[in-house]
């Protein structure tokens, strides 16, 4: 019940009196907010908005106005981030490892994809299926000793499968939610470090690169670079030298193998030959001399790498078989048998089969009423009567047919009907670099030049005297 309202004479209720409550909790409030205060003045970091929002609760709850409980302060390790009210950014989370096993099949001699699938428990069904795309059958479908295959799978079926194609390029095939699977071609990165070499022939070009560091893939590229110009069988000589600026192909600090050249001189006889690497905005890309023409010939000078000549071109040779004086108008190439023999220039197949003393033959037509023959093939190659070839096209392979006392390649190069020599006939120019582009070209060749007179060995003139 509520009590009874007191009375005053004209029967209006009395006016309540004010009760007087102890102020205790104020008091108390303020002797709380006193320290805190002291220590803000005092230089202490500056309370985070959460804090002070947790603290305000806590003040509000002893003065009875609220009652609720303070979140827990999250303090910032900055204290410029603190006062913009910033939250502390915890360390990232690494992401959980992809899900299923991942090993690693090596291809052994005589096995098969399906062979090594089997041997590794790896579900050969999903093989199949993945090779029902093309780009995966056409990176898969040969493989060779040595060669090795990375497969994700869970509980033997295929999840990922990764082939390295090149040092380039890696197949990728994926598991794809009710799609299969999906196969891709992914770039890899790699570092190109300049590098320069040199060397100088004493015995021959393969041990003159050895010595200078460089392995014989990359003597035969520099090799191929001026086979137009230089024969590399015939017109070698002890203290010809070379000096070759190429890249070294790097990735995670490792040395993966060398790559393109870049820039490369070769003094053969006394004349030296240069060549620079260029790529014009088309994308054509090609070596060129100092004045921007293009070294890629008409024809080359040997169509045969690296072989010692049996025979040199000699109109009063002996025979050797039928032991006459009898006009030796070519070169013959001595070779093992099955060595490919390439195309000299572009042309057509005029003549591919049997010709009495030159056994099995092949004779091309060229541009400039210019044909090449090739005699003693053991075999032919794929290009057909008519059908038309590009140069460094393999037409034959070296053999001992017809006329022969080995294997050899017998080379003819004739003009107008008449045999030129092959070593020595002036060959035609090819294509020179567009004018528009020589601008560009200067300037990139002028930059290769000086890296490679930066190691141009000194001569014994250029040598600086000893001091006294």
């Amino acid at each position: 019940m509520t009590a009874p309202h007191s009375l005053m004479p004209d029967y209006k209720p009395a006016p309540e009196q004010p009760v007087r409550r102890p102020a205790r909790v104020p008091w108390f409030a303020a002797g709380l907010g006193i320290p805190l205060v002291s220590v803000a003045l005092l230089g202490g970091p500056p309370a985070p908005e959460s804090a002070t929002a947790g603290q305000a609760a806590q003040a509000a709850a002893l003065a009875g106005e609220v009652s609720a409980t303070a979140a827990p302060a999250t303090v910032a390790a900055d204290p410029a981030a603190a006062a913009a009210g910033a939250v502390a950014v915890l360390p990232a989370v690494e992401p959980p490892p992809p899900p299923g096993e991942t090993v690693r099949l090596t291809v052994r001699r005589g096995d098969s994809l399906d062979r090594l699938f089997a041997r590794h428990d790896i579900s050969r069904a999903d093989l199949a299926r993945i090779m029902q795309l093309d780009l995966a059958r056409e990176h898969l479908r040969l493989i060779r000793p040595g060669d090795t295959i990375s497969v994700r799978h869970e509980m033997g079926h295929v999840l990922s499968l990764d082939r390295e194609i090149s040092l380039t390029e890696a197949l990728h095939v994926e598991r794809v939610e009710d799609e299969g699977y999906r196969a891709e071609l992914k770039a890899r990165e790699l570092e190109r470090r300049p590098v320069v070499a040199s060397g100088t022939i004493d015995s021959s070009l393969f041990e003159a690169a050895a010595a200078a560091g460089v392995s014989d893939r990359l003597i035969m590229n520099l090799a191929g670079i001026f086979a137009w110009d230089i024969d590399f069988v015939l017109d070698i000589r002890r203290g010809d030298s070379f000096r070759v600026l190429y890249e070294e192909l790097w990735r995670d600090g490792e040395r993966l193998g060398e790559g393109r050249i870049l820039a490369a001189e070769f003094i053969n006889q006394g004349e030296s030959f240069k060549a620079f690497y260029y790529e014009d905005p088309t994308g054509r890309a090609d070596y060129y001399d100092p004045d921007g023409r293009s070294l890629r010939k008409a024809f080359v000078r040997a169509p045969l790498s690296f072989s010692r000549i049996s025979s040199n071109f000699n109109p009063r040779r002996r025979h050797p078989k039928l032991n006459t004086i009898r006009a030796h108008r070519g070169v013959d190439y001595a070779a093992p048998t099955g060595t490919p023999v390439k195309a000299a220039g572009d042309g057509k197949v005029i003549f591919r089969g049997r010709k009495g003393g030159y056994g099995n033959t092949v004779i091309l037509q060229h541009g400039g009423n210019i044909t090449t023959l090739y005699a003693h093939l053991s075999r032919f190659g794929k290009p057909r009567t008519g059908s038309r070839v590009r140069q460094g096209q393999v037409i034959g392979y070296v053999g001992a047919t017809g006329l022969a006392t080995g294997p050899h390649l017998h080379y003819e190069y004739r003009v107008n009907g008449v045999h030129q020599n092959p070593r020595t006939v002036k060959l035609p120019d090819a294509e020179p670099l567009d004018p528009a582009w020589l601008p560009a070209f200067r300037e990139v060749s002028a930059a290769l030049s000086r890296e490679l007179d930066a190691h141009r060995p000194l001569l014994a003139s250029q040598a600086p005297l000893p001091s006294s």
